[in-house]
Order: structure tokens, then sequence, then C-alpha cells
């Protein structure tokens, strides 16, 4: 169900809806609701496809490999040659090397010197690795124990012509690049990239290369929205730092909303007078819901404008970081047509630090984690974990998720974590 009314109206009767205070769990699952992959997709060469999303399966035109080959340097022989409890001598007749087989066939009696790669002459059927020959001129004696088709890779073993090699909805990696190479394919179909808005509210902001004034900061949050969204492999657009004036944010909206397919923001979503992200959504389109039981980040607001998704991210840079990794990465993923969408390893380790929590809301806060010279893994905060401490951000390799009901966490305790490498 995708149709922004129909779902805010299933929304509003479900008993557990809040969006005053809306569970992180339940939000995730909110959005999903909404989110609809891009169908349009281009055609581009393999060198240019690392990191895109696959629009159709890539199905192997051949075998891989494409004949019998060998998978060790050794002799090509006939199993049916081989002396079950004793020596056999063989006659050496050729050689077969990765890209120079050997022309004729093995007769009874007879062998070929092989390497790794070369194709298995016709007539042989199993590989002697060289160390158990014993050879001396164009004979080779071979010892007992050898099974029928060792080290020996057959046609197709690792792809089949016709069969699928690559699913439609994979985000290109190297190997996967190298792979449909190896196939003879020289142009994939990929998803169009994700064309993402974003700008900053806020009358305090400036952009670096302006000289600051009394009250005023740097805006570093489009800066780390920049470097995320680059990431993830999205067309980005960033608009700036708009004011906090209710004409020049709806022209924001509307210019983001029509060139876009979300909308991310940063700052304006809290309850300050100076606030108008949610009063412009209620006007322009959709609000699903503005506030959710987590820390850092409670300010989050989700809706549409027109066709376009919008994230209106607190102002806090460790808040804006944090509620785009845990709700804002899925969404854009699942957007760009990844399927299914890979969740960020998580895992139990002992914490180190004694962490102050109070029970009711999800609570997200930065991590080391380090292995100690036993070999255990364990974790600690990063220090103070204020939501305007970007530091916490920049030392830190992983969150430490501590759930609703969580209190006070002694240190030995164990608690999950969720790594940041490949994340943040």
């Amino acid at each position: 169900m995708n149709d922004p009314a129909q779902n805010l109206r299933a929304l509003s009767c479900a008993d557990d809806y809040d969006p005053n205070s809306m569970p992180v769990a339940k939000a995730r699952e909110v959005i999903a609701r909404f989110l609809a992959p891009v169908t349009a997709s281009e055609r581009v060469n393999v060198r240019a496809a690392l990191g895109r999303v696959l629009a159709e399966d890539v199905v192997s035109p051949l075998n891989v490999p494409a004949h019998d080959n060998s998978a060790m340097d050794g002799y090509a022989v006939r199993h049916a040659d081989l002396k079950p409890d004793g020596e056999t001598s063989l006659r050496n007749i050729g050689s077969s090397f990765a890209g120079v087989p050997f022309k004729g066939a093995v007769g009874a009696g007879q062998c070929v010197r092989i390497m790794t790669g070369g194709v298995v002459p016709q007539g042989a059927d199993t590989i002697v690795m060289q160390e158990h020959v014993k050879a001396e001129g164009d004979s080779i004696t071979v010892g007992k124990g050898h099974k029928k088709g060792q080290n020996l890779r057959r046609a197709g073993e690792d792809l089949a012509s016709g069969q699928v090699a690559l699913k439609r909805g994979i985000a290109l990696r190297p190997a996967d690049t190298g792979l449909v190479s190896s196939l003879g394919i020289g142009e994939v179909a990929v998803y169009r990239r994700l064309r993402v808005a974003f700008f900053s509210t806020g009358d305090e902001l400036v952009s670096i290369g302006s000289q600051l004034k009394e009250g005023q900061i740097y805006d570093s949050n489009r800066y780390t929205l920049h470097g995320m969204l680059t990431r993830l492999g999205c067309e980005v657009l960033d608009m700036g730092v708009v004011r906090d004036d209710p004409q020049l944010l709806e022209r924001a909206f509307r210019d983001a909303a029509a060139a876009a397919d979300v909308v991310i923001t940063s700052g304006g979503v809290s309850v300050g007078e100076a606030d108008f992200v949610k009063a412009l959504l209620d006007k322009l389109g959709e609000v699903v819901f503005w506030k959710i039981a987590m820390k850092p980040g409670r300010p989050l607001a989700y809706g549409k404008i027109g066709s376009a998704h919008f994230f209106g991210l607190p102002g806090n840079p460790v808040s804006v970081m944090v509620t785009f990794y845990q709700f804002v990465r899925d969404a854009l993923l699942k957007l760009s047509g990844i399927d299914p969408v890979p969740a960020p390893p998580s895992f139990m380790v002992p914490c180190t630090s004694a962490l102050k929590k109070a029970p009711g809301r999800t609570e997200f806060q930065r991590g080391i984690l380090s292995r100690d010279a036993s070999g255990g893994w364990s974790v600690r905060v990063t220090g103070e974990q204020g939501s305007g401490i970007l530091r916490s951000m920049s030392e830190a390799n992983c969150f430490i998720i501590l759930p609703d009901a969580q209190g006070n966490v002694a240190p030995g305790t164990l608690v999950e974590v969720q790594v940041m490498e490949g994340v943040v």
C-alpha cells in the first residue's frame, strides 16, 4: 500500500499510532509502507556500474568454466588405467597449458602433463597432482588411492549457460563487476540514481567561507548529509541554508520536491516558535509523524510533498547523523531499488563503561568497539554523549543501542552494538 492518504488513514486508526512519540521499530515500519522503488533504468558500461543497483537479472550466456579444466598442476589420466592396489606406469604424450590445450586424446596407458586452468584433454577424467607423481623422461609412476574426477573442474560448474549470475536489486560490488566481465558482458541495466535534495534551516547558520557574526555557527549538517548521501550513491542537490522565513521555506520545499525523489532538511522540526516545517508540511503535503521515542533525535518528521518523500531531521549534528542512519538510510536504499535492504551488522558485547539511561525510549550512544589481547571484544562510550558533540561521531566506530525498557548500564553488562564501518 503506497497511497499516502490511505496509509495515513490506516495509521490514524491504529491503536498504537502516536505521531507525538512513535517507537523506533514502529517508525521504521510506518516509513516502509510508503516506499515504492524507482523504476526508470539505464544501461551503463561495466566500469561505470560499481555501486549501481541492477535493474534486471544478469544471465550467463555461457558455461563458466567453458571447458573441463584442471584445478592443479599435475597429470591428466584415465582413472580406469590406475591400479587400485599398486603403482601404475603411464606414458606422457604431451602438455595442456591454460590457453594452449592439448590437441589429441588420451588413450589407454597414456597421460598428459597439465597446468592449473588447462583444458582436460579428451579421454582423461582425473587429475593427479604433480607431488604424487614420479616422472622420468616421458614415463610417470602413479601410486594408489586416487579418486575418479579428483582435481577437475567441470564445465558450467560455477555457472551454467542460461543461469542467473546476479539478481536484480543488488548494488554491484567489485567482485560483481568482475563476474559480469568474466561472462563477456560489457553493459548492464541499472536503476537511475535516486535524486535527493537537502537544505539546512536556521537564521544562526552560515556556510563555510563566511565570517561568523555574534550568535552564528557554521553549518556542518549539509556536509555530513552530502557525505552520507554520496556514499549511498544518490544524486545530491545541495540547496544551501534557508532562513526561518515561511515564504522562503515554502519556496524551498516546492523547488526541492519538484526536483527530487526525496527532500531532507535539518533543523526546524522541534516545537520552537520559529519552527515552521511542520506547518508547511501540513499545507504542502502529508505529515505522517514528527516525534520519535529515541535519543538523540526525538524531533524527526516524515511525510510526503506531492510524490517526494520528506525527512525533517533535527538540527543538532549528532542527531542528524543518528536519525539518518537509523531511518533515512534504509528508506533511500529501498527507494533506490535495492532488494532486500541489508541491515547493518550488530551483536552483543560487554560494555566497559557505566552508561546512564532512563527507561522509556531507545538510545543510540556512540561507542568504540575494540579487541583485547586475548581476542575478546568489548565496547566503551566515546565520552560525553550530547547531541551537539559531533566529535563523538567522528571518534566512534559503532552505535551502542539501548532499548526502551533499559535503565542504567553497569560496567561488564552485555549491550547491543551496531558497527558503523561501511555504514557511516
